[in-house]
């Protein structure tokens, strides 16, 4: 949960960067974004010092400094798994370039998709997936298939050396304790939200 308020503290940052704001305490950043103002502090605290007594932080270089703890330093290249309607929307969502995810490389074995590229990116069958995870340092992966074909999907990425994966399809994946699996279900998300809904309603 740390590691999710320092992307959003980032966000933050990046606003505030854009609007001509220069430094900021951890009480102001709290208020104007409706964060709680101890956890903020308990938050950056944990990886250092990073404010300045009687000014507070500096937003450019704290904003930096998160991106370094968060890995936003670098240009991550990530492979997307499943090119329907899902994986293309995902494809073509501009904030993945903009926080330095590049996705290098599509896996679909739709054969009406395979062969092609979208916006210069090959879409490939799944099993040309080591060599090419190999060949454009792919670190990263997508997963937008079927149910049914997660577990295979994710056994192809995992075995092609593929450490972190974030997961789209419903169900319930395995995975070696050495990689690193993030599962988003969209429709308990909403189910979430239905539950507040009904309560609301009572």
């Amino acid at each position: 949960m740390t590691v999710r308020r320092l992307s959003v503290y980032t966000r933050c940052l990046q606003q505030l960067e854009e609007d001509g704001v220069k430094t900021i305490s951890s009480r102001e950043l709290a208020e104007r974004f409706s964060l709680q103002w101890a956890q903020v502090r308990k938050d950056l605290a944990y990886f250092g010092e990073f404010g300045v007594r009687g000014i507070g932080y500096y937003v450019s270089g704290l904003k930096a400094e998160l991106q370094r703890i968060l890995g936003l330093d670098r240009e991550w290249q990530v492979a997307l798994v499943g090119f329907g309607n899902l994986g293309s929307a995902l494809f073509h969502y501009k904030g993945f370039g903009r926080q330095g995810f590049r996705i290098a490389a599509v896996f679909d074995d739709d054969p009406a998709k395979a062969g092609r590229s979208a916006d210069g990116v090959p879409i490939l069958p799944l099993r040309e997936l080591p060599r090419e995870a190999k060949a454009r340092n792919l670190q990263l992966a997508i997963v937008a298939v079927p149910a049914e074909s997660a577990q295979h999907v994710t056994e192809t990425l995992v075995a092609a050396g593929i450490k972190a994966i974030l997961n789209f399809a419903p169900g319930r994946i395995r995975v070696p304790k050495d990689v690193r699996l993030k599962g988003v279900d969209l429709s308990i998300e909403l189910e979430t939200l239905s539950f507040y809904l009904a309560r609301g309603a009572r």
